[in-house]
């Protein structure tokens, strides 16, 4: 058991047999009461962000998280097959482990994964990849009132919005969390 007031951005705590990994951390004292801690946590298994608050005094369940680089080989109709960078070892994640991030995976990309007893619970991807775009749709002439933007489908197959100076053949920065354009790679 760790005290709240221990915990940390990058910590992960058990709590009602969920994982939750710490976000964000903020400790409140207001007046003459006791303090509250704040953390903004995500759930390994749902991948959903929650905020929880504590007393100063509260206590929680330490986990042993191992963190492993791992790299993407390909994916096929049994899942997705990764490699440990440390022992060469291949291994598969089903789809309900790799979830929302299945989508963003490219051949040979590096990725966090988050294991406990060995047990994988969490992947963890860069906040931004480079991608190359496939293909763009069209742009309806005089179509630049406000921030204009048309399709693009990038090698993954992936379908991101981009401004109208997109070309096919380019590469572009995506942001994973929600799917959107950055900005042109240089």
């Amino acid at each position: 058991m760790i005290s709240v007031t221990e915990l940390r951005s990058g910590i992960v705590f058990e709590e009602r047999g969920e994982y939750l990994l710490v976000l964000s951390y903020e400790h409140i004292k207001m007046g003459r009461g006791s303090g509250n801690i704040k953390v903004k946590v995500r759930n390994l298994k749902t991948g959903s962000t929650v905020e929880k608050s504590f007393i100063t005094g509260a206590k929680v369940q330490d986990i042993n998280l191992q963190r492993k680089k791992v790299q993407f080989l390909y994916q096929d109709g049994v899942g997705y097959y990764f490699m440990d960078l440390e022992t060469y070892d291949q291994f598969i994640l089903g789809d309900a482990m790799v979830g929302y991030f299945g989508k963003f995976l490219k051949e040979g990309l590096e990725v966090l994964l988050f294991a406990i007893s060995d047990e994988p619970v969490y992947i963890e991807l860069p906040k931004i990849l480079d991608y190359k775009v496939a293909q763009t749709g069209g742009s309806a002439r005089g179509n630049s009132a406000g921030a204009a933007q048309k399709d693009a489908v990038l090698e993954n197959g992936l379908v991101v919005k981009v401004p109208l100076f997109i070309k096919g053949g380019e590469i572009i920065r995506v942001d994973t969390r929600d799917a959107s354009y950055v900005e042109r790679a240089k």
